[in-house]
C-alpha cells in the first residue's frame, strides 16, 4: 500500500480559491482511495492563504520559474501572493520526505499543483503547457506528479511495483 500525497479540494474538501471543492467522481479515483493510503494537502491553506481567496496565476512563466526567483505569483487585484505559494510548495516536499511519500495527485490547472497545463497569466482562463510551484518542487525531488486526470496512469504505475 502506497503513501500517496492528494490535494486536499479533490478530497472533497473545501479549499479551492472560491471556497469549492473538485472531488473527482470516477473509478480510478475511487480505486486509489480503496488501496491506498492518502494524505491530504492543500498548499496554499497549509500557507496561510484564506478560504476563500483571490484567483492566482504564474506572471511571466511557470512554476519552476517562480522556484528560481525569475516569475511571480499574483492574485487578480495585483497582490503578490508568491511567498506564500513557494511556502505552500515547501512544506508539501517536507511532508513527502518525512513520510516517506513518492508520489502525488494533484490538481490541473492550479497554480501551485497543475502538472501539465496551468492557467496562463492573463486571468483569461487560457492555459498554458507548464507545472505549478508544488509540483515543480516536487518533481524536482523525484516525487512523481499526477493530475486527477491521470490516476489510471499512477494505478499502471502501482500495479507494476507491486
Amino acid at each position: 500500500m502506497a503513501k500517496i500525497l492528494v490535494s486536499a479540494c479533490l478530497l472533497g474538501c473545501k479549499v479551492r480559491y472560491n471556497g469549492s471543492d473538485l472531488k473527482p467522481s470516477n473509478n480510478d479515483f475511487d480505486w486509489l482511495i480503496k488501496h491506498h493510503q492518502i494524505i491530504s494537502f492543500c498548499p496554499e491553506v497549509s500557507a496561510g492563504l484564506p478560504i476563500p481567496r483571490v484567483p492566482a496565476e504564474i506572471q511571466c512563466g511557470v512554476g519552476q520559474n517562480v522556484l528560481s526567483g525569475n516569475a511571480k505569483v499574483l492574485g487578480n487585484d495585483g497582490s503578490d501572493l508568491t511567498s506564500q505559494f513557494v511556502l505552500g510548495a515547501q512544506l508539501a516536499l517536507e511532508k513527502c520526505q518525512r513520510e516517506n511519500i513518492a508520489f502525488a495527485v494533484l490538481t490541473e490547472y492550479s497554480p501551485s499543483c497543475g502538472s501539465n497545463s496551468i492557467y496562463n497569466g492573463h486571468f483569461s482562463a487560457k492555459k498554458k503547457v507548464g507545472n505549478g510551484v508544488t509540483t515543480s518542487l516536487l518533481k524536482e525531488h523525484n516525487v512523481q506528479v499526477y493530475s486527477q486526470h491521470q490516476v489510471h496512469l499512477l494505478q499502471l504505475e502501482l500495479n507494476k511495483e507491486s
